[in-house]
């Protein structure tokens, strides 16, 4: 009986971990249930029809008490089973203009409790804040962010200059203690200096947990009784108010500048489930220990996008997507890694296209350096330009060690594969060049750009997405001309292909830049041809897989492929 191999081990593993992982988020909405008989059973003060009124205040105090450290800000009633939006004018103190930080404080009280209050007072609040069922959240209404680096027309136009240049002036004229302002050089084109400044949060959401929940209080789930707090009977618990931290991304960031008195803010109230709810805090406890491991408020922002505002059947289909798509990954790594280790000759290869392909994910990855993209996305591109050029040097033959940098000879072979690819880059330069020396072009014009090495990353990936699928074409015309794909790591290959698919899937569901949604579906069309040249030309039975080869037996050997045979 043949053993399983290793490969076959992990993934069983993987898929088994991954299932296991589904099957806890699941555990999250399932609501525990309170024994018969039990005396410690707890239940959720409100019901369906209960109405709140939610009292807001600002403050500069980590801990603030109930006098003057509270500023009124916002009142307002909802029945917890809807959907409210207010807007509330924040005014913004000296020490917040001077790089400080401010917080909000939500008081969530029946709504009696504020019709009895007499509101003719100036604080009439107090009152209301004051009785026994009251419920509490504070929460940071600032971060510490360092402002997006401005772009300008890199050819002077007047329109973006005089725009450049005016926002410029006011920015430095806005805060000179901090040091974080924008200058003006001898061409009137701004510089920034990259420190961490005072950002106010433009949207603040208010959840509610409404999900009519008994259970005793052994029964508590741990990330619960952190914000459970009982009535005076001990028989239920008051409404369990949350702020929705994994809904605020960096991009709803306003910066607050010197000159800046107010500020406009949304305020979001809507109710939670008490499954969401638990999945929010248990998250929010993760990226809380990320953020201790030194991952960057940037990088968990990344993350947060596929928590906020999704149900618990689409979170599913996601982290089950999503595994696949990683160890589909994993073993198109491992059987391309494996494919290239022993390959000795790349005939019936198109060295053009392994070399666009290492190029294009060197472009790539200081394209997302530039853009200061998560490091969950950057580390993952910089292994993979690392890959591809590693694949150049076999392609090339060549080979580096302490004596220097060695270059192998091209067997017939080769040479043969390489007139054939040098016939197909040369028609397939008569559309390239002009398609990207106009994209250039056009970029250079009008479009806005932090510098010329950006304008030069930005150009030049746009290239790569628009027009990179071109570069699968030669391999395709050397496969006609060969009438052969035996030479094709097709393991590696068919897990990329599924990847695609998967990439197609999320194309729709996923917001994405439209480039990268076109790419998804030229692949598709490309990998298609692919499968028709392989029934075209079939492969021998009986020859051996060189896909998964560690050595490559000598091209003398009966099972040389159908490319060693054929000559154009």
């Amino acid at each position: 009986m043949q053993r399983p191999s290793l490969t076959t081990i992990l993934s069983v593993v993987f898929l088994a971990y991954m299932a296991n992982s589904m099957w806890s988020l699941v555990k999250l909405y399932i609501p525990p249930t309170c024994p018969e008989g039990d005396k410690h059973c707890i239940s959720n003060s409100l019901t369906e029809k209960s109405e709140l009124s939610l009292i807001l205040f600002t403050t500069t105090k980590s801990r603030p008490s109930m006098g003057s450290d509270l500023k009124f800000l916002k009142h307002f009633d909802v029945k917890v089973e809807d959907e409210i939006t207010e807007t509330a004018s924040v005014k913004l103190p000296k020490s917040v203009v001077k790089n400080g930080t401010m917080y909000l404080a939500v008081f969530a009280v029946p709504k009696a409790s504020t019709v009895a209050a007499d509101k003719s007072k100036d604080e009439w609040w107090r009152e209301a804040i004051s009785g026994p069922r009251t419920s509490y959240s504070l929460t940071r209404l600032t971060e510490y962010s360092i402002p997006e680096a401005e772009t300008f027309n890199l050819l002077g136009g007047e329109t973006t200059e005089a725009a450049a240049t005016e926002k410029a002036k006011k920015a430095k004229s806005v805060d000179r203690s901090r040091n974080v302002c924008f200058t003006i050089s001898l061409v009137n084109k701004p510089t920034f200096q990259n420190r961490p400044v005072t950002h106010l949060r433009s949207k603040m959401i208010l959840t509610v947990m409404t999900d009519q929940v008994t259970m005793s209080m052994h029964q508590v789930p741990p990330e619960l009784a952190r914000v459970i707090t009982l009535t005076g009977d001990r028989k239920s618990y008051l409404p369990i108010l949350y702020v929705d931290e994994l809904t605020m991304r960096m991009k709803d960031l306003r910066i607050v500048n010197a000159t800046d008195t107010s500020s406009d803010i949304e305020i979001v109230y809507r109710p939670i489930s008490f499954g969401k709810l638990r999945l929010f805090l248990q998250f929010y406890a993760a990226l809380s220990s990320m953020h201790v491991m030194g991952f960057t408020e940037k990088d968990t922002d990344e993350v947060k996008g596929i928590f906020a505002d999704t149900n618990l059947a689409l979170l599913l289909v996601t982290f089950g997507v999503s595994a696949v798509h990683l160890l589909f990954d994993f073993l198109a790594f491992k059987n391309d890694v494996n494919f290239w280790r022993g390959k000795k000759t790349v005939e019936g290869l198109s060295r053009k296209t392994i070399v666009w392909r290492a190029f294009s994910q060197s472009v790539i990855f200081l394209y997302l350096m530039d853009e200061e993209t998560s490091l969950l996305v950057l580390i993952p591109a910089g292994i993979g330009a690392l890959i591809e050029i590693w694949k150049v040097t076999k392609a090339l033959h060549i080979k580096v060690s302490l004596r220097g940098i060695t270059y192998g000879q091209d067997t017939k072979d080769e040479a043969n594969t390489a007139q054939l690819d040098d016939t197909a880059m040369k028609y397939l330069s008569w559309v390239l060049y002009p398609l990207c020396l106009g994209g250039a072009v056009y970029s250079l014009l009008y479009t806005p750009h932090k510098s010329w090495y950006s304008w030069t990353i930005q150009t030049t990936v746009n290239g790569v997405y628009a027009f990179g699928f071109l570069f699968m074409l030669p391999q395709l015309f050397l496969n006609y001309k060969l009438k052969s794909v035996a030479h094709l790591p097709w393991r590696a290959f068919m897990y990329k292909a599924f990847n695609t698919f998967i990439d197609d899937l999320f194309a729709f569901i996923i917001t994405m830049p439209t480039a990268h949604r076109v790419a998804c579906f030229r692949d598709d069309i490309v990998f298609l041809i692919y499968l028709y040249q392989r029934y075209l030309y079939p492969v021998d039975p009986n020859r051996i897989d060189t896909s998964v080869m560690m050595d490559e037996e000598p091209s003398s050997t009966p099972e040389t492929s159908a490319a060693e045979k054929k000559t154009n």
